[in-house]
């Protein structure tokens, strides 16, 4: 009898020893085995979707959450050469390459028309033209407000509407002179005798915060009415950075896949 907890003592040991160890093997291989099929492959930057073809209706009368929109196509307004007109040509996603999807978004619904209200609603981007040039720009789904063609989403809806685009600088970043909007100096020690009359040197010496507006169109493929998802495409034009207003910014157009789901 006095050996029994002795025994009991032993056994739980042993059942420990043996069953830990097999415990964090499951999960560190799960959790490997998920990072592996993952990292580097930019599938963390995919939306995600809804069977093509699925039909149905979703009301949208109590808001949508979960909207993603992940980047496939870039396009920069720019002159193929100094007489030709500006027209949209595809431009290389260089930076970030994995890390372009504006997610999470959500917003109320009144009549038939959407609010954003927030999210993880930006991303900054930076695509190389075909003229060798790079334009960095802020991928925004700030203050998105789309317009539907009716209170209920099918496939074929449509939706247009506007965004806002914030400045790609913020008022503390500093240019290789040290100038910036908020700290820092706004001029170049060097150009002081011009006394700022010069009109291209004042756009490099006074930092400016410019926002931007951009338009946008949603545009329904899918419907999961059980689920109440959807998801489709989106095509937004937006302007590039100005560089806090020492440069002219272009048109930028994203197109791209769109997830989305009733609130």
């Amino acid at each position: 009898m006095r050996f029994r907890p002795l025994l009991a003592l032993v056994l739980a040991f042993c059942l420990t020893f043996i069953a830990a160890p097999s415990s964090v093997s499951a999960s560190g291989e799960r959790g490997n085995a998920k990072f592996g099929d993952i990292v580097n492959t930019g599938k963390a930057n995919d939306c995600p979707t809804v069977s093509a073809g699925s039909g149905g209706s979703i009301g949208i009368d109590g808001g949508l959450t979960d909207i993603c929109m992940h980047p496939t196509e870039v396009y920069v307004k720019i002159a193929k050469s100094k007489r030709s007109k500006a027209d949209f040509a595809p431009a290389k996603i260089i930076s970030p390459r994995n890390n372009t999807t504006v997610e999470q978004v959500f917003g109320d619904v009144s009549g038939s028309t959407f609010n954003e209200k927030g999210g993880i609603d930006f991303q900054l981007i930076t695509v190389l033209a075909p003229n060798g040039e790079e334009y960095p720009f802020v991928f925004s789904a700030k203050d998105m407000k789309v317009d539907f063609t009716s209170k209920s989403l099918t496939a074929g809806t449509e939706g247009n509407g506007t965004t806002f685009t914030p400045s790609y600088r913020t008022g503390d970043f500093l240019d290789p002179k040290s100038r910036a909007k908020d700290t820092g100096v706004e001029y170049a020690q060097g150009l002081v005798a011009l006394g700022g009359d010069d009109e291209e040197l004042a756009k490099e010496n006074i930092k400016r915060d410019l926002s931007g507006k951009g338009v946008i169109t949603l545009s329904i493929d899918s419907v999961d009415a059980d689920t109440d998802e959807f998801s489709g495409t989106f095509v937004a034009v937006q302007p590039s950075d100005n560089d806090l207003g020492s440069k002219e910014p272009v048109d930028v157009k994203i197109v791209g896949e769109l997830y989305g789901r009733k609130a």
